[in-house]
C-alpha cells in the first residue's frame, strides 16, 4: 500500500477539567506540529483535536480561545461526561475520513512528546498501528504505578490480548480507524479492540514523565471501573473460574462430610458453632461474588442491547472553521 511521504496527521487529546494544563498542552503540540512540517514528515494540514468530556470548569472556553490564537487547534464538545474512552472514540470518528494518520495522546502530556516522530517514521514504513509503550513509570504515584501493572498482569492471566504496559497513547492508520469504527459496543476498552484488529503493529518506547499542572483524573475508583470494563468485554474466564471454584467448594464439602460421619460414629463430635460460621460465611460470599460476576456481564449484555448512542456532539471547532452548533 503506497502512503504519503507527508501524511495529514490529526492528534486527538481528551479533556476533562484540564483548564491548568491545556494553554501548555497546546504550546506544546502546535510546536511539535509545526516542527514535523517543517522536517518533511507531516502536511501542513495537520492539527490537533481537543475533545471536551463535559468538563466543569473552563476547559471548553480555553479551548475556543486556544482555536482563535492556533491555527493548528481546533475543537469538540460532547454534551455531558461519557467517560475517557468514549472521548476517544468520539475524536477518532470525527476525522476518520480525513486524516492519514491519527495520535491520541492525553492532554497532560505525561507521554513522551519525543515518541510521536517515530511513531510516524513507523507509520511510514507501512505499520498501521504504533503502540507507545511505557518503559518507565516511575513518574506515576506509587499506587496509581502498582495498580497498573498489577492490571495488566491480570488481562494477561485471563487470556486477554492487549499490549503490556500500554495505556492510549498510539498512532492509528486510516485503514485501522475504519476498521475500528466499524465495531458497535457502547462498553468500550480501546486497548483490547485495537489489539484485535490484526493490522501490522510496532512498539515505540514511551518514557512518563511528571504532571506540569493539576491533577490525574483517573482516580482510583475510574481504574477499577476501567479494570472491570476490559475483563468483562472481552473474555468469560471469570465464569469459568466461577464454576472452578464451585467444584472446589464442593470437594472440600465432601471432605468435611466425611470427617463428620466418622467423628460421629466414633462418638467424637462436638458441637462445631466457630467451623459452622465460617463455612456459612465462605459459601455466601462465594455466592455473592459469582452473582456480581454474572451480573457484571448480564448488564453489559443490557446496554449494548439497547444500543444507545456513545455520546452527542454539543458544539465543534472545525480546522479554520468557525464554531457550528449541533
Amino acid at each position: 500500500m503506497n502512503r504519503p511521504i507527508a501524511p495529514k496527521l490529526v492528534i486527538v487529546s481528551p479533556c476533562y477539567n484540564e483548564e491548568a494544563i491545556l494553554a501548555y498542552s497546546a504550546e506544546r503540540l502546535t510546536s511539535l506540529l509545526q516542527q514535523l512540517v517543517q522536517r518533511g514528515k507531516i502536511a501542513p494540514e495537520s492539527y490537533i483535536l481537543y475533545v471536551n468530556d463535559g468538563s466543569r470548569d473552563r476547559t471548553w472556553e480555553l479551548i475556543e480561545e486556544l482555536h482563535q490564537r492556533y491555527a493548528e487547534v481546533s475543537g469538540l464538545c460532547l454534551a455531558g461526561n461519557v467517560g475517557h474512552q468514549s472521548a476517544i472514540m468520539a475524536g477518532m470518528l470525527e476525522v476518520v475520513e480525513e486524516a492519514d494518520a491519527v495520535i491520541t495522546i492525553d492532554a497532560d502530556l505525561q507521554d513522551d512528546l519525543g515518541a510521536i516522530e517515530t511513531m510516524i517514521d513507523r507509520y511510514r514504513e507501512g505499520y498501521d498501528i504504533v503502540y507507545g509503550v511505557k518503559k518507565t513509570r516511575e513518574a506515576d504515584p506509587w499506587l496509581k504505578r502498582t495498580t497498573a501493572l498489577t492490571f495488566y498482569r491480570l488481562q494477561s492471566a485471563m487470556g486477554i490480548r492487549a499490549v503490556y504496559n500500554h495505556a492510549d497513547f498510539r498512532l492509528l492508520s486510516q485503514a485501522a480507524l475504519r476498521a475500528l469504527a466499524s465495531y458497535p459496543e457502547r462498553n468500550l476498552y480501546l486497548r483490547g479492540l485495537i489489539a484485535q484488529l490484526g493490522f501490522p503493529s510496532a512498539e515505540v518506547d514511551d518514557h512518563i514523565s511528571a504532571r506540569v499542572a493539576g491533577s490525574s483524573k483517573y482516580t482510583v475508583r475510574k481504574m477499577l471501573i476501567l479494570a472491570i470494563d476490559g475483563i468483562t468485554s472481552f473474555t468469560t474466564r471469570p465464569i469459568s473460574w466461577i464454576i472452578a471454584m464451585g467444584f472446589l467448594s464442593l470437594l472440600i464439602s465432601v471432605g468435611m462430610a466425611a470427617y463428620v460421619l466418622v467423628s460421629y460414629v466414633e462418638h467424637r463430635s462436638v458441637p462445631g458453632w466457630a467451623s459452622l460460621m465460617l463455612s456459612l460465611w465462605f459459601i455466601g460470599s462465594m455466592l455473592l461474588f459469582s452473582l456480581g460476576v454474572v451480573g457484571q456481564y448480564i448488564g453489559k449484555i443490557y446496554m449494548e442491547v439497547k444500543a444507545r448512542p456513545r455520546y452527542h456532539i454539543a458544539k465543534q471547532l472545525k480546522h479554520h472553521d468557525r464554531t457550528t452548533e449541533h
